[in-house]
């Protein structure tokens, strides 16, 4: 009886995702999508900084005693 009842259940539920499928759509959206890079700049400029500050410690020993 078990059984029954579950294949039961299974055709319920298939048959209401059958009627579902048909009031989905898919559509383009108005705007244009945005992409944020900021992320991207501000590693290049620690980038930068971290070569320039090395250049200039490398370059200036007496200003920097170990």
């Amino acid at each position: 009886m078990r059984q029954k009842t579950g294949i039961i259940e299974k055709s319920l539920l298939f048959a209401s995702l059958l009627m579902v499928g048909g009031c989905i759509s898919v559509k383009a959206p108005d705007k244009p999508i945005e992409i944020n890079l900021n992320v991207n700049v501000r590693q290049e400029v620690v980038v930068h900084l971290q070569k320039d500050a090395g250049d200039f410690i490398q370059n200036n020993p007496e200003l920097f005693p170990q």
